[in-house]
């Protein structure tokens, strides 16, 4: 008589965290630091829980409230 056995599933790790440029402009810094709709990223590192929007759960998806800032932003650095 053949036996079954159940072999244990375990999810994937998680990412590394997500490298980013460093931000040198004091404005922009401030305009995507402590918004309210700022969720942590739980992927990341506890250590990055800056409530900076780059470690948001919601940075550029569609849950994101202001994406369309984002992609403003995006669009200025863009070559003509």
């Amino acid at each position: 008589m053949k036996g079954s056995f159940r072999v244990p599933v375990h999810p994937p790790p998680p990412p590394g965290p997500i490298p980013f440029p460093d931000d040198t402009d004091e404005d922009d810094e401030e305009r995507f630091v402590n918004r309210p709709c700022y969720e942590f990223d739980r992927r990341l590192g506890a250590s990055f829980n800056d409530r900076h929007c780059r470690h948001c759960r919601h940075y550029l998806t569609s849950r994101c409230p202001h994406i369309d800032e984002f992609l403003e932003d995006v669009e200025d650095l863009s070559p003509e």
